[in-house]
């Protein structure tokens, strides 16, 4: 049945709303604890329909010595870059000499095209960044 008027209406002014004893209502016991007491117990059928990633852990987390971040750059990135400031690099013939190290990468890898010739500087290259810049004519010198 639809009502026109919320049924509290009907106890506004009364000392209890319809809830019995004034003492009834007290406390933190009459809804089962504070917080995510009773989650366990008493609230568990509530926990596993609503709430089912209450409780336990999930995922993994690696050893923060065995994560390694590396500043990484992509050949496609590194065209960009010489094509942008090319006065910048020093030039010995047609190739350009580029070392990332000082330019704060680690690390190069194999996203994107290239197509000029480029002697690269760099700590760690991936193979397929090792075979774009050869097969563009450059070479990769590993620190």
């Amino acid at each position: 049945m639809i009502r026109k008027r919320r049924k509290v209406k009907k106890y506004r002014g009364s000392r209890t709303c319809g809830g019995g004893s004034h003492k009834k209502r007290r406390g933190a016991g009459n809804r089962g604890g504070r917080g995510m007491s009773g989650g366990f117990d008493h609230m568990w059928t509530w926990v596993i329909k609503y709430d089912p990633e209450r409780f336990g852990k999930y995922g993994f987390s690696r050893h923060p010595s065995l994560v390694k971040d590396y500043e990484t750059i992509n050949v496609g990135e590194l065209e960009e870059l010489i094509l942008k400031n090319p006065d910048k690099f020093e030039k010995e013939g047609e190739k350009y000499i580029v070392d990332l190290t000082k330019l704060g990468y680690e690390k190069l890898l194999g996203r994107g095209k290239i197509s000029i010739p480029v002697v690269v500087k760099v700590v760690e290259v991936s193979e397929r960044a090792r075979e774009k810049i050869e097969a563009a004519g450059g070479e990769v010198v590993e620190l």
